[in-house]
């Protein structure tokens, strides 16, 4: 068993979701470990449409398709956040929390349906074992949620469904199915969250930073979904469709965009923003600490690139070099949750908008900068990145971001939650950028003993689950909000599961990584 990666990266998975069950023991952690059962079956029947090619798209074939990892993510992040919802006495997010849920179990099922449907000949068994979840889940939704939140529900998979369609279409092996069940799960809640918000702004007054992060990502996935479908009828390459391109973001924008928001926010959002960013002295200095790490981040690409042409053979960035990057990340991260959370989240909003329309410019070659960063990133380049797009970056700064726009505020009365839970909003620092950092550069200069079946070594883990525990206490020491409670052993399980996931895990360990760090430190 322990010479198959895929076993053991279930096992892992499985023994997560027991503990969350074990923590919260109700009708909804008894669907998790229904949905986990089915998802381990109906991940073997994805593998094999992988293998054979019989898939309706095309993913990202140098991975297992990851189902089950993913399956879990959404249901267990909203059964964790029920219950500490539920412990503060918010009723309305305690609510919220069952609808992710039920949102993600239910997605998650379609993409199993989905799978068992093209198998052939027809898996009995597994279609036995989807159907007795599927009856589990849909009960326990039937006797659990109101009509509206049925609808709720109803309304993210239809749209899943359409993007699913859509852009699995656009970008082929981009993703695995697992990937793909994560990123646009949960680009269809965010969409639906705004478009129900935007219907009833009146009675949902919120926070406008959550307004902003709603209408930052659903504009950018829009915008791309739009010059996608125009560069079909024109070439994106010429300076004609490069100026068209520069004059439609900025109607897009100002014309849709950014009046959505001032109806959100009643206000105007740049002069909101303007405010934001520059309210107290403490963002102003750690704006300027940003800009300095910015531009370092640039002049490690630039001196790389330089490098790689004063050299005659074909010269690509180590591993290690990559990891300078996860480096700055940390240094840009940790002093934001110390002293601003709420800088660090509409910076990481903005930081994710520049990204993801940087990599429209790369991806459809617009002037004059997009063969320049052709040519600039491909030098960053793995093997994850087999598809059109790169993604590696936008990973890496979602898997940082997830846990602080994650982070329920509203039911931490103190702004941070009690015992483990109180390392929530460092989850991705801890995982991607402490532990994932070390192991990889620990076990790729001193590893020798391989994990049975992986390229991964004992060596890069075990530092990697010392180092993210000396993370810990530095944590303590600087972050005088943390009070651990003499959680320690809670956190220990934590920290070293999730490492022994990210020495067995195929999938995209900066996405995947820091949720279930965050699920373990909220159950």
């Amino acid at each position: 068993m322990l010479k198959k990666p895929v076993l053991v990266e279930s096992l892992i998975v499985f023994i997560i979701v027991l503990f969350v069950h074990a923590v919260v023991w109700d009708r909804y952690s008894w669907c998790a470990v229904a949905l986990a059962i089915q998802a381990f079956y109906v991940q073997f029947k994805w593998d094999r449409l992988l293998q054979l090619g019989g898939a309706v798209f095309q993913f990202r074939t140098a991975a297992n398709s990851g189902l089950l990892p993913a399956s879990m993510v959404i249901p267990l992040l909203g059964i964790v956040m029920k219950e500490r919802c539920k412990a503060a006495g918010i009723v309305y997010f305690e609510r919220f929390g069952i609808v992710v849920a039920s949102t993600g179990m239910l997605v998650a099922l379609f993409l199993s349906v989905i799978a068992v449907g093209i198998t052939k000949p027809v898996p009995t068994n597994t279609c036995i074992l989807t159907g007795i979840a599927g009856s589990i889940i849909i009960y326990t939704m039937k006797h659990s949620l109101t009509v509206s939140e049925v609808i709720e529900v109803l309304e993210v998979l239809l749209i899943f469904v359409y993007l699913s369609m859509i852009l699995l279409y656009l970008l082929p092996r981009c993703f695995t199915p697992g990937e793909a069940l994560l990123v646009l799960g949960g680009v269809s809640f965010v969409l639906n969250q705004l478009i129900k918000r935007s219907l009833n702004v009146v009675e949902g007054r919120g926070d406008p930073i959550d307004f902003f992060l709603l209408v930052a990502v659903v504009g950018v996935v829009l915008l791309g979904l739009f010059f996608t479908v125009l560069f079909i009828f024109m070439d994106s390459g010429t300076w004609i469709s490069s100026m068209f391109f520069h004059m439609m973001t900025a109607v897009l924008g100002l014309g849709v965009i950014m009046p959505w928001l001032y109806r959100l926010i009643q206000r105007n959002p740049l002069f909101w923003l303007l405010q934001f960013l520059f309210q107290t002295q403490t963002r102003v200095y750690l704006l300027v600490y940003w800009t300095f790490l910015a531009a370092s981040a640039c002049g490690i690409v630039f001196y790389q690139n330089a490098k790689r042409s004063s050299e005659s053979k074909k010269h690509q960035a180590s591993t290690i070099t990559r990891k300078y990057f996860h480096f700055i990340v940390v240094a840009t991260y940790v002093p934001g949750l110390i002293y601003d959370c709420q800088l660090l989240y509409v910076a990481a909003v903005l930081c994710l908008a520049v990204f993801i329309f940087l990599e429209y410019i790369r991806y459809f070659r617009i002037k004059p900068f997009g063969q320049t960063l052709r040519h600039l990133l491909s030098l960053f380049l793995d093997e994850r990145d087999s598809g059109p797009l790169i993604l590696t970056h936008i990973y890496l700064l979602l898997g940082m971001s997830l846990p602080v726009w994650l982070f329920p505020r509203a039911c931490a009365p103190k702004g941070t939650l009690s015992g483990a839970g109180a390392l929530v909003p460092y989850s991705g620092v801890l995982a991607v950028g402490v532990g994932d950092t070390i192991a990889s550069v620990f076990g790729s200069t001193m590893g020798e003993i391989k994990w049975p079946g992986t390229k991964k070594t004992f060596e890069g883990t075990m530092t990697s689950i010392f180092a993210q525990i000396i993370a810990v206490a530095l944590i303590l020491i600087f972050d005088s909000n943390v009070n651990l409670n003499s959680s320690y052993a809670w956190i220990l399980a934590s920290v070293s599961l999730v490492s022994l996931l990210e020495a067995y895990t195929t999938q995209i360990d900066n996405l995947l990584l820091p949720l279930y760090l965050q699920i373990m430190f909220m159950a």
